[in-house]
């Protein structure tokens, strides 16, 4: 016997003793999947099995961990040949999208296409999860012939849970609940998940609406991994109402007009490819309603935007649905029917991606040859001004694009584009700006977050219309048909502070300077503000700007200097050394006109009857980005709180029931008129609104209407579906005028714009302040119905109403909307920090 068929004999009984330990999911968990739901943790226990057991076919990668400290995993299944070149494999895919460092390098056409699964991004929508272990388990099984052969000609990478706290928040709970065997009666407990549920992430996060922005950790997580392979195909699993059949590709309209022909026709040929099994088990599924391709966030939208074959499938079910469900019709959908559909598609994706592997990959080489020769879209460059005012808001910029991988350099000269301030073609100069190109690899992706006005071919649109980014950071810019030449790379200076022996004054600017004051009070540092301009030294500060003196700190004695350098160097913070309190024009900081500037204690409602996404923004923002103390409170244990110990109530969108009861609302009324500050944000108004505090409502046109009869009442009954669109606005831009003035409003210029999500307006408030107001011809961007248009103008969208010694702040649009409207943030803060001080 010679020595190369003595080493393949040999390796072939070890490969075949290794997969005789390999366990199928039922075998290694003791039970067959679909009859309970598995814990997290025993998904990755058997992911680990598959990965140790068939190390030929299958590498496993920890990508990260939660906020509960769970793990965040993905598992490339192939041939053993691609296996084993798999580091090649994804090297050469990069070059293919002319993102590799190593760009003369040759590229291998001829490549296996990459098909990536993300499942249970929502985590009470939970088949996919246990569709996840079916479908490794059938591209490992040795008796599985037909998937190995597929696998030849594709490289899976599945991330079976991309959101394992929620999965466990609602698997734990399901657990608890469920009797000796399951209740498919609706109104049983087990159907009744309690607040939040487990939909969203630890902070209360729609994870699925994160893939651009990355707020959360798991998505920068993900995404950064996702970018390093930018496989040909990703499909994203979820779950909807348990009445509802299938969904699969191709997609609703509209789609937005970056996503080229050929994504568009091979969604169509995934969708037939399903269809083929669905119809020969009798099973019912839709194609082309509902889901749409335009949000650029989604777990379909944001790889489609990358060179993607981007897809949702939707199985019905969801969190109300338990173990098993009796539906409308009768019958009885089980967790079993759930997870096989979905591994149904999962299978079937992966046979269309193999039998199309050679096209896939040449359609997306091609995608990306043409964004770097010539762009998407009719604008080639976008320009970001980068004024030294904006200095916090154009960081923040940059860091989210480099979190998606997008190109951009300085610039010099001038040009002319799309002013997005004032929304008309402009000549401009640019003074070491920044210049974001359309011919880039991402060319797409820059299309989508840049465009001033998104096309819309249908407004029935699931999701916001408007997300622009220079509205978004609230920044001076252009969008240009010309190609502005590229000057350097974008440096970020570290901040160098000098001493002082009398006082430090910081500009009240950004989020990193929110930050910064807020870690020098919570160490006991003592503040002040000046509610005018001053200047000093040769340097102008604006109202809101914050002064550090020795004389007020002198219990910190020689350590105080120190201290202050070392948070503001923390947070890369200017600070301005002065060596008087005499100032050269304004009020001196003894001055009645400077303020002591105090820490104040913050609480919020949460808990059940309360938006938990809507709470969850702001909890996240509160600990994870300014890292302030917030103390979140039932808003069922309203009628409980010890008042004396909040400074400062935060109202997030939701129903206020204590607010009906006289008791309840006279306590609090009764401390804010004593000093208590209220933020009340979004719905929030409304509820208290309609406790009469001192803001209304504005009335409809149809509300003032008389009684005669008109032909409004008569409809098509086939178009009940689209008659709210004239009374909607989805998500669109407005400008707000701002008085920068108002203690609100610092560091804010005359101008704001705000996402609006519906139809609310309140009259100018008459005892208190109109901060901000949208008059008539205030729209930017996005699609507001033809009956809302003439509604949405003279109201007020930011106020504050004074009662007694407290006040309460009306934030009528929701400026945390999924924390990547940046530019609302600061609001949010001078309502915390400034209003009522």
């Amino acid at each position: 016997m010679s020595r190369k068929i003595l080493f393949f004999a040999i390796f072939s009984c070890l490969l075949f003793s290794v997969q005789a330990q390999l366990k199928s999911p039922e075998d290694f968990l003791g039970y067959k999947i679909g009859s309970r739901y598995t814990p997290h943790w025993k998904i990755v226990s058997y992911f680990n099995h598959v990965a140790a057991n068939a190390p030929s076919m299958v590498k496993l990668q920890q990508y990260g961990q939660t906020n509960e400290g769970r793990t965040l995993l993905v598992t490339y299944v192939s041939s053993a040949e691609n296996i084993q070149r798999l580091d090649a494999i994804k090297t050469n895919n990069l070059r293919l999208a002319n993102l590799a460092k190593d760009k003369a390098a040759p590229i291998e056409e001829n490549a296996p296409a990459l098909v990536w699964m993300s499942y249970n991004v929502h985590g009470n929508e939970t088949s996919s999860s246990e569709a996840a272990l079916m479908t490794i388990w059938a591209l490992v099984d040795p008796s599985n012939s037909k998937t190995k052969e597929w696998l030849k000609n594709t490289v899976v990478i599945i991330d079976p849970c991309i959101n394992p706290d929620g999965r466990d928040r609602y698997v734990n709970w399901f657990n608890s609940v469920v009797g000796k065997n399951t209740n498919p009666l609706s109104i049983s407990r087990e159907h009744r998940e309690p607040w939040p549920g487990g939909r969203s992430n630890h902070y209360n996060f729609d994870l699925n609406r994160d893939w651009a922005w990355q707020t959360q950790v798991e998505s920068r997580q993900r995404i950064k991994l996702y970018n390093e392979w930018m496989p040909q195909i990703h499909v994203d699993y979820h779950e909807q109402g348990a009445n509802q059949p299938y969904y699969f590709a191709p997609a609703a309209q509209p789609y937005h007009d970056v996503i080229t022909q050929w994504q568009r026709d091979f969604q169509v040929t995934i969708g037939k490819n399903h269809a083929k099994y669905f119809d020969a088990n009798g099973w019912l599924y839709f194609t082309k309603e509902v889901f749409d391709l335009l949000y650029p966030s989604y777990g379909d939208t944001y790889p489609t935007y990358n060179g993607a074959i981007g897809m949702t499938y939707e199985q019905g079910g969801g969190g109300g649905s338990g173990a098993a469900v009796i539906n409308d019709e009768g019958d009885t959908l089980t967790l079993m029917d759930r997870a096989t559909h979905h591994f149904t598609t999962s299978l079937s994706t992966i046979e269309i991606s193999s039998l199309n592997a050679g096209r896939l990959v040449k359609e997306f080489r091609k995608y990306f040859n043409d964004a770097v020769s010539s762009g998407v879209g009719e604008y080639k460059s976008y320009i970001i001004k980068n004024n030294a005012k904006d200095k916090e808001r154009v960081e923040s910029l940059l860091e989210l694009l480099n979190k998606n991988g997008i190109q951009y350099t300085t610039g010099s000269g001038s040009g002319k584009g799309f002013s997005y301030i004032n929304g008309k073609e402009e000549s401009f100069s640019l003074n070491n700006d920044i210049v974001i190109s359309a011919l880039q690899p991402r060319s797409a992706m820059v299309k989508a977050l840049f465009e001033p006005k998104t096309k819309l071919v249908d407004s029935a649109t699931y999701d916001i219309t408007a997300w622009a980014l220079p509205y978004a950071y609230g920044l001076e810019g252009y969008a240009s048909r010309e190609r502005i030449s590229a000057g350097g790379a974008v440096t970020n200076t570290k901040v160098t502070n000098a001493e002082t022996t009398y006082g430090y004054v910081i500009q009240w600017g950004g989020l990193q300077t929110v930050k910064t004051v807020g870690h020098l009070l919570q160490k006991g540092i003592l503040l002040r503000y000046a509610d005018h301009p001053f200047e000093v030294n040769g340097n102008k500060f604006e109202r809101g700007s914050i002064i550090v003196l020795k004389t007020a700190n002198k219990s910190f004695g020689n350590n105080l200097w120190a201290e202050v350098r070392k948070i503001a160097d923390a947070n890369n913070t200017q600070l301005y050394p002065v060596s008087t309190g005499f100032v050269d024009k304004g009020f001196d900081f003894g001055s009645g006109n400077v303020h002591p500037f105090k820490a104040p204690k913050v609480a919020m409602f949460t808990g059940e009857g309360i938006g938990s996404n809507a709470a969850g923004e702001i909890w996240h923002f509160m600990e994870q980005q300014i890292d302030y103390p917030v103390t979140l409170i039932n808003v069922n244990d309203a009628a409980r709180i010890d008042w004396s110990t909040i400074d400062v109530m935060i109202m997030p969108d939701g129903n206020y029931r204590f607010l009906s009861d006289k008791a309840a609302t006279d306590a609090f009324k009764a401390w804010i008129n004593k000093g208590g500050r209220v933020v009340a944000i979004d719905g929030a108004v409304g509820a208290l609104s309609r406790a009469e505090f001192g803001i209304k409502l504005k009335k409809s046109d149809d509300e003032k209407k008389d009684d005669k009869a008109t032909y409004d009442a008569l409809r098509k009954f086939e178009d009940r579906e689209r008659d709210y669109i004239p009374n909607m606005t989805p998500g669109s831009i407005f400008k707000v005028e701002m008085d920068n003035t108002h203690p609100l409003a610092y560091g804010y210029p005359n101008t704001y714009y705000t996402l609006k999500m519906d139809d609310n307006v309140y009259e100018f408030i008459k005892d208190g302040w109109n901060v901000g107001v949208i008059k008539k011809d205030n729209q930017v961007a996005g699609f507001v119905g033809s009956k809302l248009k003439d509604r949405l103008k003279d109201g007020v969208i930011f106020g504050v109403q004074e009662m007694g010694s407290g006040a309460v702040t009306y934030i009528t649009d929701n400026v945390m909307f999924r924390n990547f409207w940046e530019n609302g943030k600061l609001l949010f803060c001078n309502a915390i920090f400034f209003v009522g001080q």
